[in-house]
């Protein structure tokens, strides 16, 4: 053989996230392996790309292709694939061994490969923010924890878990500091629920592709960096501090969904949002696997607390809410703060818009039936937005609640009264994130 070493050929299944972020760290410059493919799945129009040769490598001069998911077993047999790598988040474990079993039984390996192998080293500390599900209160977190922060003088920079929907290598490394930072780079509604939050409090954020790069501009103006997670995926960046959120109104998630229960396992500080909604029996289940599965975790009891800007101007009206996207879809719950506030402020009627939708939006209601009676701010390509206009449009109703994380008439025109629905994180008692946050800055 004269020591001559066939490469192992790789596929990895992603969603155009921790894909990317596992190939960069682990893959690219590796001769071990040839990644042979991508698979895209969970967001729609990602597929039929290409993994651009500007950031794949000098290994790989013409990109990688990526392929939808549902070709998977035939690629796997086309390429004679050796190994494939799962590397999306916000499924169940059911579902990742369906996935196992799919490719054991056209003929590969399979494989889950551990954050440490592909975490990015900082040279300044970092807190992470993660979940154990979508919809668990990361940003209502991210935020208390950036304000105290502020309020002791530190210089906080956030890094955000990728969302790269456009042109990758255009999006390698993107940098948001101003509200024309995100027409820029046409950012879709998803990625402006995640980083105007950052904008309005005066902070930069950082997302984009190539985390090594990411991690390297924005440690150089930071005193401290917080690693804002999307949907329940792992950390991409070593943490000195991991907080991770959990949802009593799913109680018992924190154990079955993937990866969200390693976010689960290895937290230092366990936050049990949405406190004083969850019934005895939730919150003694949470309870009870946090006493069994990380018993030395530090854990706050927070509750999601609702504001909109004229509660008298709610009550009695016909609203149609208009939820957080993410949060129905991936998170798989039937309702968000929107649908809280119209029952808080005594809604006289929640306007059913199944009937009035259109193209995508009509299209999410078969996808997605949990969906209760609201719309979800769902606007991943110009054509999505442009059919979430019109089925608001076409919604008859007196008010709009908009219960997403950004104020959505920046986007979009909406021609009827409308009113944001505000959540923050209070907390229960102690200990508090303020409290947490002196301790850690001391040490």
């Amino acid at each position: 053989m004269g020591g001559f070493m066939v490469k192992k050929k790789v596929v990895i299944m992603g969603a155009a996230g921790r894909d990317f972020h596992n190939f960069n760290t682990y893959f690219r410059d590796n001769d071990d392996y040839e990644v042979v493919a991508f698979t895209a799945t969970q967001i729609p129009n990602i597929e039929g790309r290409i993994y651009p040769p500007s950031l794949s490598g000098p290994l790989y001069p013409h990109g990688i292709k990526i392929f939808p998911e549902e070709e998977l077993s035939d690629l796997i047999k086309r390429t004679n694939a050796d190994l494939v790598v799962f590397a999306y988040s916000d499924v169940s474990h059911e579902y990742v061994m369906q996935k196992g079993s799919q490719v054991l039984a056209a003929g590969a390996n399979y494989m889950i490969m551990s954050p440490k192998m592909t975490q990015i080293k900082a040279k300044v500390p970092v807190i992470s923010v993660c979940a154990v599900r979508t919809g668990c209160g990361k940003s209502q977190t991210s935020r208390k924890i950036v304000a105290a922060l502020k309020k002791m003088g530190k210089k906080v920079v956030a890094i955000r878990h990728p969302m790269p929907y456009g042109d990758l290598a255009e999006q390698a490394v993107q940098r948001f500091a101003s509200y024309e930072d995100l027409d820029l780079h046409k950012c879709t509604i998803e990625e402006r629920e995640e980083y105007e939050p950052y904008i309005d409090e005066g902070l930069v954020v950082y997302s984009g592709v190539d985390y090594e790069a990411i991690v390297r501009r924005a440690e150089k103006e930071a005193e401290i960096l917080i690693w804002d997670g999307g949907n329940n995926d792992m950390p991409f960046i070593k943490s000195d501090l991991e907080i991770t959120v959990l949802d009593p109104l799913r109680a018992g998630h924190e154990r079955v969904f993937f990866p969200g229960e390693t976010n689960f396992l290895t937290a230092d500080v366990l936050v049990i949002n949405k406190y004083e909604q969850a019934s005895a029996e939730q919150l003694n289940t949470i309870l009870a696997n946090i006493k069994k599965f990380n018993p030395h975790a530090q854990v706050i009891k927070g509750a999601s607390k609702l504001t909109v800007d004229d509660p008298a101007g709610v009550k009695g009206k016909k609203v149609l809410v208009i939820e957080d996207g993410p949060t129905l879809t991936h998170g798989g719950m039937s309702y968000g703060a929107g649908m809280v506030a119209a029952d808080d402020f005594e809604a006289a009627e929640i306007i059913d818009p199944k009937p009035y939708a259109v193209g995508s939006i009509k299209d999410a209601y078969t996808k997605y039936p949990n969906l209760g009676n609201l719309i979800p701010a769902l606007g991943y390509y110009e054509d999505q937005l442009k059919d979430l206009e019109k089925s608001i449009e076409n919604t008859p109703c007196d008010l709009i609640l908009i219960g997403s994380p950004i104020d959505i008439r920046r986007v979009i025109d909406l021609h009827k009264p409308s009113m944001r629905v505000y959540y923050n994180l209070e907390e229960i008692g102690e200990p508090t994130i303020d409290g947490i946050l002196k301790d850690f800055v001391k040490k």
